[in-house]
């Protein structure tokens, strides 16, 4: 082994301590560049029109694909899972308004974004001089091919990241740094024969194993889309009023999801109230007051009064509040 290969491996255990003591539960690292077997997969999943009305989705795609046209120089990207399963759910039984787990307490953008800066600077601190970005959800960053690559865990029949030690319900986060590090490798696939989540998928958003239309995904249906929810999908939201859990709370693999300990994504007792009570007298002032801090805000007011709505029976329909 070499002086450099000793001193990325260094860097890497360094940095790996270091985001454990700012709270993230799994680091991983792989090496900062194009991502050629997720282009094709990419191209075509657009072409089919799966993004729906996420255009944003066909801009930059280029930087999607290689961190280097995002941060100058860059050598590493650094990924990173915070977990969110709460300690206490919500109601979540057929007759219940849901909410995704995700959503319960602060906006998750807002504490993630701290901590990601707090490691940036205390890996200066540590290393020296490193420069690069932090990224949560915030720029064209394919964040879970990054987590896999970076062997933080393995891409799911449903699409969404899966770790042997904490399940699927965490948020990822990348530092894309000029450091050159010594990289992980990916981890197998252990989905096995396993088809719950396509199974259990109401809309039939997974149309096959690791295959997502997103355009018919509740999450996409509830936050994305901005016009009205299609008819077609009457009868099949299974009341989620804001994003859908269902692919991960059927996944086996959850069972090892363990209560975080963030009091930020903790649920306020305004939102308990909420979610027991009746949503159809949901106020404008009401919606300010419980979501001021939540990632529900991205829908304002009236796309979740239009999701409620939806939910609202109709003639001949099944659903009800």
């Amino acid at each position: 082994m070499t002086t450099d290969d000793l001193r990325r491996q260094q860097h890497s255990a360094c940095i790996k301590a270091l985001a454990h003591q700012a709270g993230f539960d799994v680091c991983g690292i792989s090496e900062a560049a194009f991502l050629e077997q997720e282009a094709p997969r990419l191209e075509a999943w657009l072409r089919q029109g799966r993004q729906g009305h996420m255009q944003y989705m066909e801009n930059h795609f280029d930087k999607r694909l290689d961190p280097r046209l995002l941060v100058e120089g860059a050598r590493s990207v650094v990924t990173l899972l915070y977990n969110y399963y709460p300690p206490e759910t919500l109601p979540e039984d057929d007759s219940s308004l849901k909410i995704s787990k995700y959503a319960y307490g602060v906006d998750y953008h807002d504490v993630i974004r701290d901590k990601l800066n707090q490691l940036l600077q205390q890996i200066q601190h540590h290393i020296g001089q490193v420069g690069g970005r932090a990224f949560v959800d915030s720029a064209p960053v394919l964040e879970k091919a990054w987590a896999a690559r970076s062997g933080t865990g393995w891409i799911g029949k449903h699409t969404n990241l899966i770790s042997r030690q904490l399940g699927s319900f965490f948020f990822i986060a990348e530092l894309v740094i000029d450091l050159d590090l010594w990289p992980d490798g990916p981890v197998p696939d252990y989905c096995g024969t396993c088809t719950r989540c396509i199974e259990a998928c109401p809309t039939g958003a997974i149309t096959q194993p690791y295959g997502l239309d997103a355009s018919r995904c509740i999450s996409y249906l509830t936050i994305e889309l901005k016009a009205a929810i299609p008819e077609d999908f009457s009868g099949k939201m299974a009341n989620w009023v804001f994003g859908c859990d269902i692919c991960q709370d059927v996944c086996p693999w959850n069972r090892f999801a363990r209560p975080h300990h963030q009091p930020a994504f903790y649920f306020s007792e305004d939102l308990k109230t909420l979610v027991t009570a009746d949503w159809q007298h949901l106020t404008e002032a009401a919606f300010k007051r419980v979501f001021a801090r939540s990632a529900v805000k991205r829908t304002k007011f009236r796309g979740l009064l239009r999701n409620l709505q939806f939910l609202k029976p109709q003639p001949g329909g099944q659903q009800a509040l």
